[in-house]
């Protein structure tokens, strides 16, 4: 049974006055303006221009040309109701080497873009890290060093320097495990590197980073700034409820959600993980103190959530099914976890070939909750890709979007009706954009964009949707 269904769909679902309505983007997905105004090359970058890893050779040069085009896109946001919009900051657009001073014409993007969602009534929510490193820190040794956490708290800095009179709301990393374990780990995201010490090395320098990033931003903002990180936690569920499996959801959960709980919210990591990937590494780049400064007061957590992980244990020989919903690698993201086998929920399916399961976003928040009582959550991220298609008049009609959100959130009302503290919900993503290895194939948009024109045009999603932000207000899509 999904959250859905546990009511009625006709019900109608007020939610709280001041809750956040928005939807999220990031730099590279949207921006394009690659070498403009002294953009230097990310990662991303990089690997979108080195054939084979991106799908048909696409990259984000022009994406959608968000760079040039943004007061159109901030209009669209206030024409569907939207009190808040989450995008990140390219750090080489800002700092093109990743060290130094910042470049004022990249900041002047970002001041110009602040100032247009603030007069639009749009409360700017601003990413520091989405992916994004400067290619020059990669090419240095890049995450799994301790030189970039330190960087990444420089830059953190260097940007609250420049916005933080006009931003109050802050997060510092959006899914370090995505930048971790498939930047380092499995290779399908940039820079595309296979080793599974770097990326648990990876892992702990973002741990580090964005502590040292909490710290860089409590000096340098007001009084009243909230301060979040966004993590893509995973709702693991064993396959049958054999102590096998269990266990094997015990391994995914260490490092797929505890690797990052435990440092940014507990001050430790768990003995549990570190047992798991003994035989790889013994951590001994986790220096004294470390941990401690991974561990700053957060006013939020922020929560990206797409579908269920479903696990099971394995013996060694046996057939392993790996559709753990994150690429094709010959190598694993999930280190210390070799016995692990990633199994396809049964239904619906998104076109990422993804499960549509709302009752896993309940649970997982209500599990949240109860970890970590008083600490408010957020939906930093939320949505699906279906094949759209413009219809003869124009339109593009997707009713499966529509149903998915909706299913979604409703499953964050009965949670907020039990008791769990969520300020708000941010659709990814506004615009149908660069979707990372898939290139422009996939479409996750709440506005449909024409990739020869550029011309935009919103979904009946998107309009269903400003109706539930403007009123506050779930109701079916059918009775939008």
């Amino acid at each position: 049974m999904t959250a859905s269904e546990t009511r009625p769909l006709t019900a109608t679902r007020s939610f709280p006055a001041d809750f956040l309505w928005g939807s999220a983007t990031a730099a590279y997905q949207i921006e394009g303006a690659a070498r403009e105004d002294g953009r230097t090359p990310s990662i991303w970058d990089t690997f979108s221009h080195t054939p084979g890893k991106v799908f048909e050779g696409h990259t984000g040069d022009v994406a959608v040309d968000h760079y040039h085009r943004f007061r159109d896109d901030v209009r669209l946001m206030a024409d569907l109701g939207l009190n808040a919009y989450r995008f990140s900051v390219s750090w080489s657009r800002v700092q093109p080497t990743g060290r130094g001073p910042a470049v004022q014409k990249g900041l002047d993007f970002y001041r110009r873009l602040v100032d247009e969602l603030l007069a639009a009534g749009i409360e700017p929510a601003l990413t520091l890290y989405h992916w994004d490193l400067p290619q020059e820190l990669e090419d240095a040794g890049g995450w799994p060093e301790r030189a970039t956490a330190e960087r990444f708290g420089d830059y953190a800095a260097l940007v609250a320097d420049a916005l933080g009179d006009r931003v109050k709301r802050w997060t510092t990393l959006n899914e370090p495990w995505c930048s971790a374990f498939l930047g380092y780990g499995s290779g399908v995201h940039a820079p595309g590197r296979t080793n599974p010490v770097s990326a648990l090395r990876a892992a702990h320098h973002l741990n580090l980073g964005h502590g040292l990033a909490v710290q860089a931003l409590r000096s340098a903002l007001p009084e009243g700034s909230q301060l979040s990180v966004s993590l893509n936690l995973h709702e693991i569920r064993p396959l049958t409820p054999s102590a096998e499996d269990v266990e094997a959801a015990r391994r995914i959960d260490a490092v797929g959600n505890r690797v990052w709980l435990g440092p940014m919210l507990e001050g430790a990591y768990p003995e549990d993980l570190l047992a798991d990937t003994a035989h790889l590494t013994d951590w001994s780049f986790v220096r004294d103190g470390d941990t401690a400064t991974a561990h700053q007061p957060l006013d939020l957590l922020a929560i990206n959530y797409y579908a269920p992980t479903v696990v099971s244990r394995v013996a060694r020989g046996d057939e392993k099914p790996q559709d753990d919903g994150h690429g094709n690698s010959e190598h694993s993201p999930w280190p210390g976890a070799d016995d692990v086998a990633f199994h396809r929920a049964p239904g619906e399916r998104t076109a990422m070939g993804w499960p549509v399961d709302a009752s896993a976003l309940y649970d997982l928040l209500r599990r949240t909750a109860d970890r970590y009582p008083g600490l408010p959550l957020v939906i930093s991220e939320n949505g699906a890709a279906y094949e759209d298609e413009v219809g003869p008049d124009g339109t593009v009609h997707d009713p499966e979007r529509a149903a998915y959100v909706h299913a979604h959130l409703d499953a964050v009302h009965r949670a907020i009706a039990d008791g769990v503290d969520v300020r708000g919900y941010f659709l990814w993503s506004l615009l149908d954009n660069f979707e990372w290895a898939y290139g422009y194939a996939k479409r996750f948009g709440a506005v449909h964009v024409d990739y020869d024109t550029l011309e935009r045009t919103p979904k009946s999603s998107a309009l269903w949707y400003a109706g539930v932000a403007r009123s506050g207000e779930l109701r079916a899509p059918g009775d939008a």
